[in-house]
């Protein structure tokens, strides 16, 4: 069992940056892809970014692409996204996620979800 608890979100203005932290625990995360998908009020969790075990292959959604980073310390077992140049339209609860490896990024192929942190841009 994986026990994952994000932190960094908050209000910020827009252009402004924040870096949110997923912290694992209960299991290592260092065989697991990770991921960061939003959900804004009355819309569809939407995909937002995606790294390897490795930590050497990253995907973005082209919303966020240029703007937004994914990493992770697997010695510390977390994994941050940051985010730059936030646009009202980020705002969101944003939630990390664990997968298998070799599994395709779809929303129900994560095993593991945090609780969410809310992250709010004002324009």
């Amino acid at each position: 069992q994986v026990h994952l608890v994000e932190s960094g979100g908050g209000l910020v203005q827009a252009g402004g940056s924040l870096r949110l932290a997923c912290a694992a625990s209960g299991r290592t995360l260092s065989t697991y892809a990770m991921g960061w998908f939003r959900q804004a009020p009355g819309k569809e969790r939407e995909f937002v970014a995606d790294i390897t075990w490795s930590g050497g292959i990253t995907y973005y959604a082209d919303s966020v692409k240029g703007r937004f980073t994914i990493s992770r310390d697997n010695g510390k077992n977390t994994v941050y996204l940051k985010m730059n140049s936030l646009k009202p339209e980020d705002t969101a609860v944003y939630y990390c996620a664990a997968r298998r490896p070799g599994v395709s990024r779809n929303v129900g192929n994560y095993d593991y979800w945090g609780q969410g942190s809310q992250v709010t841009v004002s324009s």
